[in-house]
C-alpha cells in the first residue's frame, strides 16, 4: 500500500471532524501517535495539520496540544434574511437569530461608552474632528464558543441619553430601537475583507496566527441616505458562512 501524502491525511482527519469523530473542543492525538497510525513521518503529519489549521478546522496552542475549532455547522450570516421582521421579532437582533438557527444559545458581553470613533467611522457618520459617538462594543458567543467581536457606532446626536446607551436592547435589538427613535434603517452597505487576527482578537477568539478573520464594515442608512450606524464585525472564517443574493439584468 503506497504511503499517504500529507494531503491524504488532512482529508481523512477533516472527514473525521465533519463526521463528529473529533468534535468541537476535542484534542487530537499527538503527532507521534498520528504518525504511527498513518505509518508516516512526523514531518508529514505536521504538514497535514498545517493544512487543517489554515482551513480553521484546528488550532495548536503551546502546552494544550491541537484542538478542534470547527463548529458542527457554520453560522449562516444571510444578507437576505437577517434584517427581515420575522427574524427580528423573535430575537434581540440578527446575531441572536442566526445562532439560534443552529440550536445554540447566543450570548454577548456588551460595553457601552462615548468615544471619539476611528477616522474611517467618523467620516462615514459625517462627524466633525473630535466629535463623539456612542460605541456599543460586543464580544459574542455561540454557547460558550467566542465567535465574533463587534463595535457599533451611533452619532451622539441620535443616541445620547436614549435606550441606545443601555446594555440590553430588547426584542429587535438596536435596529428596532433606532426605528422607534425616528431613524429607521432601510438600506445597508457592507464591505468584506480577510486578514490574520491581531493579538487581542486571536486571544479572545482562540485562534492561531495562521487562521483568518472576516472583517465586515457595516453601514445602516435611512431613507434619506443618512448613515445612522457604522459597525465593524470581526469573525473567524471557519465559524461563519456569508450568504448574498442579487438580481441581474439579462445580457
Amino acid at each position: 500500500m503506497p504511503r499517504l501524502s500529507y494531503l491524504d491525511i488532512a482529508a481523512i482527519l477533516r472527514d473525521e471532524i465533519e463526521r463528529g469523530v473529533y468534535r468541537h473542543g476535542d484534542t487530537l492525538p499527538p503527532e507521534p501517535v498520528l504518525a504511527e497510525r498513518f505509518e508516516t513521518t512526523r514531518a508529514t503529519i505536521n504538514n497535514a495539520l498545517r493544512v487543517l489549521r489554515g482551513e480553521g478546522c484546528i488550532a495548536t496552542h503551546r502546552g494544550r496540544g491541537t484542538t478542534v475549532t470547527a463548529l458542527t455547522r457554520r453560522i449562516r450570516r444571510s444578507a437576505m434574511t437577517r434584517y427581515r421582521p420575522e427574524a427580528l421579532q423573535t430575537s434581540t437582533g440578527p446575531f441572536d437569530y442566526e445562532v439560534r438557527q443552529l440550536g445554540m444559545s447566543p450570548r454577548s458581553e456588551v460595553t457601552v461608552s462615548r468615544v471619539v470613533p476611528p477616522a474611517e467611522i467618523a467620516e462615514i457618520l459625517k462627524l466633525d474632528e473630535g466629535e463623539q459617538a456612542v460605541q456599543r462594543a460586543r464580544r459574542m458567543f455561540a454557547d460558550d464558543t467566542p465567535v465574533m467581536i463587534a463595535s457599533s457606532y451611533i452619532p451622539l446626536s441620535i443616541a445620547a441619553d436614549t435606550v441606545l446607551e443601555q446594555e440590553q436592547q430588547g426584542p429587535g435589538g438596536m435596529i428596532r430601537r433606532l426605528a422607534e427613535l425616528g431613524h429607521a434603517q432601510v438600506h445597508m452597505d457592507e464591505s468584506v475583507t480577510v486578514r490574520p487576527p491581531n493579538d487581542d482578537e486571536a486571544d479572545f477568539l482562540r485562534m492561531s496566527s495562521d487562521q483568518r478573520v472576516y472583517v465586515i464594515l457595516h453601514i445602516g442608512r435611512t431613507a434619506e441616505g443618512t448613515a445612522v450606524e457604522a459597525a465593524q464585525q470581526i469573525m473567524p472564517t471557519h465559524y461563519w458562512q456569508l450568504d448574498y443574493s442579487w438580481d441581474v439584468e439579462p445580457a
